[in-house]
């Protein structure tokens, strides 16, 4: 995530780090040049093709359609990404709960302190399994070795984290640590953990469909490659800085759909994720009046990750 100071307006008026600039920067050289040759050749093609000239209104109706849909798209994206992160703000909220509850029904109980570890390491595992990380350091670190090597070897770690956990708090009711009624409560706030898993590999397992996004790519670079030759008549030696300016408000939407449509992956407009986990786990050793082991992770440049 891109994490920034608040900047006049003027300084984002030359913003480069951070923004998408740099991935269409290839794509409006080549509006540019085209431009440059439209430009060049406008007298000719006016005299010896008028009737095959291009006009203003033609691109004036392609592009409120085009808007509207790259409009549309981003509304999708955006909405995959809020609910990404209200997901892992669930998470937040649930895993403090969870430590609330073992530390005021079971403060001296030695499993206690492993389910606050577990709720740790379902985070990072979390984190892991969406992003193809390895998170075996923290796992070692936080599991106990009953769970650690079933927990290392498999393919969903979140999800044997959290069996680990239910079995873990029905001990804790079997031996006489929690009434029924406590069990409940926290096999409630586990059910919730389960939800949040399951959003999250929703989300990363379905993506907008290809074709959608082919279509869209396609209809933007079609449409700043053309754009020149329909300003071209009207402004002349203006075309280029018109041109490329245009072309690159449809083609920095369309990038911007792109990044927020993964929202658990390492661009800059992605989830913090590593951030998010550190969070999670200094939040519930405070809870416990302890410091976090592990350390925090490093903002590289003006990026969280």
């Amino acid at each position: 995530m891109i994490v920034r100071s608040t900047s006049s307006w003027l300084r984002l008026l030359f913003v480069w780090h951070g923004s998408v600039l740099p991935r269409i920067m290839p794509r409006l050289l080549l509006v540019f040049f085209i431009s440059i040759a439209a430009a060049a050749v406008r007298g000719w093609w006016l005299s010896e093709h008028a009737d095959s000239a291009l006009s203003i209104p033609a691109f004036t109706l392609m592009g409120v359609s085009l808007a509207i849909f790259l409009g549309f798209r981003n509304s999708v994206s955006y909405e995959r990404f809020w609910e990404a992160r209200k997901l892992w703000g669930s998470l937040l909220i649930v895993n403090r709960s969870l430590a609330r509850q073992a530390l005021s029904l079971a403060p001296d109980n030695a499993d206690a302190r492993r389910l606050i570890d577990g709720c740790c390491a379902f985070a990072y595992a979390l984190k892991a399994q969406l992003r193809g990380d390895d998170a075996d350091a923290h796992l070692r670190r936080l599991l106990p070795e009953e769970i650690l090597d079933k927990a290392l070897a498999g393919r969903f770690k979140p999800a044997l984290i959290l069996a680990w956990l239910g079995q873990l708090t029905a001990r804790m009711r079997r031996d006489g640590a929690l009434s029924d009624m406590q069990w409940h409560a926290l096999d409630r706030n586990l059910n919730s953990l389960s939800e949040v898993l399951g959003g999250c590999e929703r989300i990363a397992s379905t993506p907008i469909p290809f074709t959608y996004r082919v279509l869209l790519n396609r209809t933007v670079t079609v449409y700043s490659l053309l754009l020149p030759a329909g300003l071209v008549t009207s402004i002349g030696w203006l075309t280029p800085a018109i041109a490329v300016f245009i072309a690159y408000t449809y083609l920095a939407l369309e990038v911007i759909g792109e990044e927020l449509e993964e929202p658990f992956g390492k661009e800059g407009n992605d989830l913090p994720l590593s951030a998010l986990c550190h969070g999670i786990e200094a939040s519930l050793r405070e809870m416990q009046g302890e410091d976090v082991a592990a350390p925090a992770p490093e903002q590289q440049g003006i990026y969280l990750y």
